[in-house]
């Protein structure tokens, strides 16, 4: 009965949060602008191109309450209109942050979306299939890759082809670049120059871009003044759930060299060494002493983890390695603060909003990022900073 009595409470509780800022966020007067950044002339033959853009959308209120805003970069094979209206015509986060007050820049990395790719300058691209995006993000019920999978019941659909909502999503999904070394130098450069002109901001990363979160705040710590990961690429070392287990990620959490105190030459002044063995994944650990993030000491991080996404599996190992690493980290499983059934594209599914204003925008009023009138129960795994708990790969987006 007690147990009948909580769920109902809490949904209860979302159904209030949906309803109190349904129709405010619908109509926020808002300037929208866009433009590029770090781009570089490149000779192609007898001809010069620009290279290496990254496309920038630029939602402001016209009336800013906010001092930071919010910097979304979106997951492997996506393009910023993840986060616009979601496949279904609802508001996305964007939407709900904007009505908020916060300014939002929202980009296509390099060689995606709106942001231009050559083939014979930038290299090859590859593209999720259909199916893929079936098994592993919106129908994950029906295929069971993973023992959380048959939990997921938030997207909204059935997920498959043919549902007009799947084939919305789908539609969206771009090429990306083959090389993911390639794209994590390109965000770096031309994410650094975004911070250099925007400011400081509050950085929102989503799944394989969880690396740029990293790698931007180790190249403008100064500009960084919290990220937000949402089921960010992980765990350390090497690749999870879908064999095969290929050793990537050479820095930790990252393809390309962050700065790590004491520094290193080479990845392998590392010393991994493995912290647990599961059925899907090994958690790779440092040796100990563990060399420090120097940069992102000092800047919160939340990771955020839905209830039936494979990241619940191993978000917690990459939690861990980044507070080994001296990185304050929160983490939030949606299950413990009452949002159940999501997968790993939550912020489009049916309680997206919900999530927003019960988990996120409270943990950036805890945390003085956000204004913020009340802050509904959260619970935190593993708090850093004395938040209180007041509840008890590349395969990437």
């Amino acid at each position: 009965m007690a147990g009948s009595i909580t769920m109902i409470a809490t949904a209860v509780l979302q159904l209030l949060l949906l309803c109190s800022f349904r129709e405010a966020d619908a109509a926020t007067p808002h300037i929208h602008t866009f433009f590029y950044i770090g781009h570089r002339y490149t000779a192609r033959g007898n001809a010069t191109v620009a290279t290496g853009q990254m496309y920038v959308e630029h939602l402001k209120p016209m009336t800013v309450t906010q001092k930071y805003p919010v910097l979304i970069i979106p997951g492997n094979g996506m393009s910023g209109t993840n986060f616009l209206n979601t496949p279904d015509g609802r508001d996305g986060w964007a939407d709900f942050f904007l009505a908020k007050g916060f300014q939002i820049y929202i980009v296509d990395p390099p060689s995606r979306g709106r942001s231009p790719w050559h083939n014979d300058i930038d290299g090859p691209q590859t593209i999720f299939d259909a199916q893929r995006i079936e098994r592993r993000f919106t129908a994950t019920r029906f295929h069971k890759l993973w023992p959380q999978a048959s939990l997921h019941t938030q997207w909204p659909g059935n997920g498959s082809m043919g549902d007009k909502t799947f084939d919305e999503f789908y539609a969206s999904v771009s090429p990306s670049s083959l090389s993911v070394i390639q794209m994590a130098q390109k965000v770096k450069y031309a994410g650094s120059l975004l911070l250099d002109k925007i400011g400081p901001a509050i950085l929102m990363t989503h799944s394989h871009a969880g690396q740029y979160g990293w790698i931007l705040a180790d190249s403008r710590p100064e500009q960084v003044k919290a990220i937000i990961a949402l089921e960010p690429l992980g765990p350390p070392f090497v690749d999870a759930v879908f064999p095969p287990f290929a050793a990537t990620r050479p820095f930790g959490l990252t393809d390309i060299a962050v700065e790590y105190d004491p520094p290193i030459s080479v990845p392998a002044e590392l010393g991994k060494v493995i912290a647990s063995v599961h059925l899907f994944h090994v958690c790779y650990r440092q040796a100990d002493p563990p060399r420090r993030l120097k940069n992102l000491i000092g800047i919160p991080v939340l990771i955020l983890t839905s209830e039936a996404g494979y990241h619940a599996l191993y978000d917690d190992c990459t939690a861990d390695f980044l507070r080994q690493a001296g990185v304050g980290v929160d983490h939030i499983r949606l299950e413990e603060a009452g949002f159940h059934g999501n997968g790993h594209m939550f912020f489009m599914e049916k309680n997206n909003l919900a999530i927003a204003a019960g988990v996120v925008l409270p943990w950036m009023a805890q945390r003085d990022l956000a204004i913020f009138s009340s802050s509904p129960p959260l619970s935190m795994r593993g708090n850093e900073g004395g938040i209180p708990d007041t509840i008890s790969h590349r395969d990437d987006l």
